[in-house]
């Protein structure tokens, strides 16, 4: 969704900023007329969730805190995710491609945006053959009310007169969060003849703080847990040393993002520079967090031209 409030343009990525720091004077704006504010809803069921580990995930066994559930609009954010899963979305038979992807939602690092840069994602890929598989990592804690959660997202990323530096402590889910995606990589490949999938077409795609798990995944290298193309998708731009042999690399980005619109194009060019093959589109209009939404900007476009750049790549046909 676009930003509808403060708190909102908070929660929706700026914990994934990979930034060295931040410079802001201006007072921290109200709430925009006809606000909703989030409310709590029951846990649903996730049918054909599967547990990443059959037991704690390493390095959160002191965890204490409980799974939250927030309505945030037309939208469900995942809190306190201590318990990592992997669902998948599979192509109904006779239209799979085999091609299929890891779809890492945002939220900053302190919830999971499972149903705009999750689910809604993940069906329109199996509508068009590509196997899809929907991530809830591990993200930090938060307080367990509505009311607090919010003020306590306000107050970390409250405006202040001279730079500051990101916490380590965001630099630590970062790290989580990758292990988890590496798990599911993992996963997938291993089920791969069970979900009809070709583990050579396995990809990575990611929104916000998913985009940044996802670059960050690609940079570890792991050779069993290399997606082969990878979609970071309105996530940060600064520079990376890539990967050797890069592959093949899909960004969508508006012009008018709160969060990444300033901070160049080192991402790409980096790529580049390595020998990746790069594709970006730049959006003169869409915010931040514009996922499976519809907003009347050409940002609504992404989904369909990241399938045409699948097809023009050869991703969804089999190879022989």
């Amino acid at each position: 969704m676009r930003f509808k409030s403060v708190a909102a343009a908070l929660l929706l990525g700026l914990g994934a900023m990979p930034m060295t720091a931040i410079a802001q004077t201006s007072p921290p704006p109200g709430p925009p007329p006809g606000f909703v504010p989030p409310k709590r809803i029951a846990i649903q069921p996730e049918p054909g969730a599967i547990p990443l580990y059959s037991g704690v995930a390493p390095g959160s066994e002191s965890w204490k805190q409980k799974e939250v559930w927030t309505g945030m609009g037309n939208q469900v954010w995942i809190r306190n995710v201590t318990r990592p899963t992997l669902t998948p979305f599979l192509p109904k038979k006779g239209k799979a491609t085999g091609a299929a992807v890891l779809v890492v939602p945002g939220g900053g690092f302190r919830f999971v945006s499972a149903s705009s840069e999750g689910w809604g994602v993940a069906r329109w890929f199996a509508e068009r053959g590509v196997a899809a598989f929907v991530l809830k990592y591990r993200t930090m804690e938060t307080p367990d009310s509505e009311s607090e959660f919010m003020a306590s997202m306000s107050r970390l990323f409250a405006p202040r007169t001279t730079s500051y530096e990101v916490p380590p402590d965001m630099t630590a889910a970062t790290d989580i969060a990758s292990a988890d995606a590496q798990v599911a990589l993992r996963m997938i490949r291993a089920n791969a003849g069970k979900w009809g999938v070709d583990s050579k077409r396995l990809g990575m795609i990611g929104f916000s703080a998913g985009a940044m798990t996802t670059i960050r995944t690609t940079l570890l290298d792991a050779s069993d847990a290399r997606p082969d193309f990878v979609a970071p998708i309105y996530g940060s731009m600064r520079a990376v040393t890539p990967p050797k042999n890069p592959q093949p690399l899909f960004v969508a980005l508006a012009s008018d993002d709160p969060l990444f619109n300033k901070e160049g194009f080192g991402l790409i060019e980096s790529w580049q520079e390595a020998g990746g093959p790069v594709e970006l589109h730049y959006y003169a209009n869409g915010g931040h967090g514009f996922g499976s939404q519809t907003q009347g900007t050409t940002s609504d476009l992404w989904f369909n031209q990241f399938m045409a750049w699948m097809k023009a790549k050869g991703l969804l046909k089999a190879k022989p």
